[in-house]
């Protein structure tokens, strides 16, 4: 008799207990199943993201070779890739590199209008928060090749101003 009230006492207290704190422990799993709901869903939805920069970006890597004039449709192709991750991809470091890859086919092509233009967006464009930084490298040899844009197009003060702020570091010799 004594053993199946200590059982009674003990369902009793589970009750009392569940009763205080039922509610809350549903919503703390709630919560908790949510929440890995929600940053696999993102993480998901970023890792296509970045997936479908790459593949847009792996387009322009596909036809850049180093030294050769490339024939004007696949400079087009390069222009229309580095626009399309400008457009939906512009938090990306592949839109930065994209934007730098359109700069020097401008260049080639004897447009330093937009060769300029790609250069600017890159600056405008840079990240400087925790988790997305943009490398200093790549902001110092775009300011350097900006500024020899606008040297080319016979704007030397506006060239010298660019380029007056920067802290040139390792790349020194050719801000001198």
């Amino acid at each position: 008799m004594a053993l199946h009230a200590a059982e009674e006492e003990s369902i009793e207290a589970i009750k009392k207990w569940w009763d205080e704190n039922g509610t809350m422990l549903i919503g703390l799993v709630a919560a908790i199943v949510l929440s890995w709901g929600g940053w696999t869903f993102w993480q998901n939805s970023r890792t296509s993201t970045i997936d479908a920069a790459s593949n847009t970006y792996e387009q322009i890597l596909a036809l850049v070779q180093p030294g050769l004039q490339l024939p004007e449709e696949d400079r087009a192709v390069i222009f229309q890739a580095a626009d399309t991750l400008k457009a939906e991809h512009s938090d990306s470091a592949y839109a930065l590199y994209g934007a730098m890859f359109a700069a020097q086919q401008a260049v080639e092509a004897n447009d330093l209008d937009r060769g300029e233009q790609e250069l600017q967006w890159i600056l405008d464009n840079t990240q400087d928060g925790l988790f997305n930084q943009t490398d200093e490298g790549l902001i110092l040899t775009t300011s350097l090749r900006l500024g020899r844009i606008i040297l080319s197009k016979g704007d030397a003060q506006r060239a010298l101003d660019l380029i007056d702020g920067i802290n040139p570091q390792t790349f020194e010799a050719d801000f001198a």
